[in-house]
């Protein structure tokens, strides 16, 4: 079996997966900011690395899957001296903050419920651990790489840059950043606190009617958004790990201030590999509520959006973001979604016909370790979900033929191909046979249409049951009359 390659953002290559202490595994994806419920672009993220988290489970590591959530910290920028996200959102609503982020935070498990992501081993907020924040500030400011200022601490990124490399991750130059900062005629509360505009806060002194705020060594005040993630991804899965996971919207400022941080702290980078999926695109362009193109989640499986054509189940979405290889931008659109829909009605079509094939004791010319093979060569391949894809509807002709005799299997190649369709549609893929209403009646509507045309044939009235086949063809549904009954596929 090859080996794990996986593309590491940070050396701009594919790298063989090596765990640092095998068979565990550490992993960090930065999770939601929860000021809202989760929208369409929410999706990916989760969908992606529940792929990775599950593939690594399958090859027998021991995961420890760390997703931290927002509920503290995450400012517009530093120079914003009102509240962060959830502050504004609890001040909107009359409501407590930790009101507002225990809300979105089930909003948010919810879809991760719907959607059949394995939760994390460990989930936790920034809220809860002001303590390490405070620490991990406290180190860098000894370390010499960051300075307080009225109350606020910054970290100074022209010290650090004397001795590394501050944006190798995002592939920014900072002269360029200085230059484009020094051209910003834009004058920001507290900018002229830093010593330089590039600087970046670690932590922010609170006005008096701030609400979300801790004592500290420098005052009463909340910690910047970067610091949180550095401090929790070291306190549960040490100063290094395997593989940090996010966004590519999260490369810079974030991702790329975290390793600033973790290495003016502990000396070291924090992650070996780290990985970003790209975004979601709606009809080409980009998510955003100046474009009046968002979809909350809540609103996709009810179809409640102008911009959809009908109602999208958890897996149909799912399916659709595992069409896409996870480093390419996926663009939304009500045809791919049909297309999406339909395709995943064929792999769990295929699947229960798997249950009713009869093999043989007959040997065969079919070779079924290569898709076994071929299977494991594209999630080796930098987790290529599309190349499994199409393997795995080779493995869908291959039922239906075995289903309608034109091809036998014997026992042991059965058992073998009944083994990898499970453990790559469900068990890596994650995809679940939903039994949501709208299945059940197409199902239900589809026996009585079968059961007519088995009437019609009895009495052989071959034009109504040659018309029944015919009119659901130009509906897109094909039936099989096979040996054990007549089955029907969307095409």
């Amino acid at each position: 079996m090859q080996v794990l390659k996986l593309y590491n953002t940070y050396t701009k290559k594919i790298v063989d997966f090596q765990a640092i202490n095998p068979p565990l595994v550490g992993i960090y994806v930065c999770g939601p900011t929860v000021y809202g419920h989760p929208h369409l672009g929410h999706a990916r993220g989760p969908i992606v690395f529940d792929v990775l988290h599950r593939y690594l489970n399958h090859l027998g590591y021991k995961v420890r899957f760390v997703r931290n959530v927002t509920d503290v910290g995450h400012l517009v920028n530093d120079g914003d001296d009102g509240d962060d996200k959830v502050a504004k959102k609890a001040k909107l609503e009359q409501l407590e903050p930790m009101e507002i982020a225990q809300f979105y935070t089930d909003s948010y498990h919810l879809m991760l419920q719907q959607l059949n992501v394995l939760p994390a081993s460990i989930e936790p907020r920034a809220s809860g651990h002001i303590i390490e924040q405070i620490e991990m500030i406290q180190t860098i400011i000894e370390n010499g790489f960051a300075y307080e200022a009225n109350g606020s601490v910054y970290f100074d990124v022209i010290k650090y840059s004397k001795t590394n490399e501050y944006g190798k991750l995002s592939g920014r130059i900072l002269d360029d950043l200085i230059a484009g900062a020094g051209n910003d005629s834009r004058e920001l509360e507290g900018q002229n606190e830093k010593r330089n505009a590039n600087d970046f806060a670690l932590w922010k002194k609170a006005s008096q009617e701030h609400i979300m705020q801790w004592s500290s060594p420098w005052g009463k005040g909340f910690p910047g958004w970067h610091i949180e993630c550095s401090a929790m991804s070291k306190k549960y899965l040490g100063s290094t790990f395997d593989i940090h996971g996010g966004g590519m919207d999260l490369l810079f400022p974030h991702h790329e201030s975290e390793i600033a941080q973790s290495v003016a702290c502990s000396h070291q980078s924090p992650a070996n590999i780290w990985m970003h999926h790209n975004m979601i695109t709606i009809n080409g362009q980009k998510m955003a509520k100046s474009l009046n193109n968002g979809i909350s989640m809540q609103d996709f499986f009810k179809g409640n959006s102008p911009l959809l054509e009908k109602a999208y189940s958890p897996m149909t979405l799912k399916f659709f973001v595992l069409q896409a290889h996870y480093r390419g931008t996926l663009d939304f659109s009500n045809q791919a979604l049909i297309a999406a829909e339909k395709g995943l009605h064929r792999l769990m079509t295929a699947y229960t016909t798997l249950q009713t094939i009869k093999p043989t004791e007959n040997s065969s010319d079919l070779n079924i370790e290569s898709f076994q093979k071929r299977c494991f060569e594209a999630l080796n391949e930098d987790l290529n979900t599309p190349i499994l894809i199409a393997t795995l509807f080779e493995m869908v002709t291959l039922i239906n033929n075995l289903s309608s005799d034109t091809q036998s299997i014997n026992s042991k190649e059965f058992d073998l191909l009944k083994n990898i369709y499970h453990s790559f549609v469900f068990d890596i893929l994650g995809l679940a046979n939903e039994s949501n209403s709208n299945s059940q009646h197409l199902d239900g509507l589809m026996q009585l249409l079968i059961d007519i045309r088995h009437e019609a044939k009895i009495k052989k009235d071959y034009a109504l049951s040659d018309e029944i086949r015919n009119k659901l063809i130009t509906l897109g549904i094909q039936l099989k009359d096979g040996k054990d009954g007549t089955t029907f596929s969307l095409n």
